[in-house]
């Protein structure tokens, strides 16, 4: 099996799990820290780390301690917080293209078959943007950015012109058993193999954006703080492309 790429640096994690904390101390945020929801309680590294990831809950440091109170932000601390994650994205460099994937050429496609039976023709790409993640369960920076996948699907989620497809490594039963505790809410391809050696992926995860001219638009292996931007940058560049 392929090796995985993580290349998840320290201003994705404190992007991910506590972008806005209330706070001019910089603090490093970990399993060793003191976490509490409104009640007093102490809170699982677990739990609130995927808090964090969700974009609606912020930290707000206890005075005088070491300890931070989660709590759910309002409606113009969501849209401030969005602005400020913009502005970081905008700032980092592009992530780097994935060698199998190259900007500019013809996506050389085939027909697939997700897990639910619904049939993709990618030797026919007009009209469609395809939005490509090469992946597998036991790869953790894959698990890593699937909340934020999750998003983007949703905000797609009337826009026919745009498919998302997952193509896994792993077999079916063991998809099923996963998307249980964590939904992957792409159209997941399993036993994905064949393809990811057709195309020479050479590690995971693998993003590849086909635009609707059939030439792939953006590509790149791993994760970065700013890859789901991307990702959602050139979808929204080849819509506007279109119009």
């Amino acid at each position: 099996m392929k090796k995985y790429v993580l290349m998840l640096s320290l201003f994705f994690a404190i992007n991910s799990y506590a972008q806005n904390i209330t706070s001019s101390t910089s603090t490093r945020l970990d399993e060793n820290t003191i976490v509490k929801d409104g009640s007093g309680t102490v809170l699982p590294y677990a739990i609130w780390k995927k808090l964090m990831q969700t974009g609606e809950y912020n930290l707000k440091r206890v005075d005088g301690t070491a300890e931070f109170i989660a709590y759910q932000m309002t409606d113009a601390e969501k849209v401030k917080a969005a602005e400020r994650k913009k502005a970081q994205m905008e700032m980092m460099p592009k992530p780097g293209s994935a060698a199998s994937f190259k900007e500019g050429e013809k996506f050389k496609g085939e027909k697939i078959t997700d897990m639910n039976g619904n049939k993709y023709d990618l030797k026919v790409l007009s009209d469609k943007i395809y939005v490509i993640n090469f992946w597998f369960i036991n790869c953790p920076p894959c698990k890593q950015e699937i909340p934020e996948l999750n998003k983007l699907v949703a905000k797609y989620k009337e826009n026919k012109n745009v498919v998302f497809l997952a193509i896994a490594l792993d077999n079916s039963i063991l998809l099923k058993q996963f998307i249980k505790t964590s939904p992957f809410d792409y159209n997941i391809v399993d036993d994905g193999r064949y393809y990811a050696q057709k195309y020479g992926v050479e590690g995971y995860p693998t993003h590849v954006v086909v635009g609707k001219d059939g030439l792939i638009k953006f590509s790149t292996l791993g994760l970065t703080g700013n890859t789901v931007y991307w990702v959602e940058k050139t979808i929204k560049d080849q819509l506007l492309a279109t119009l």
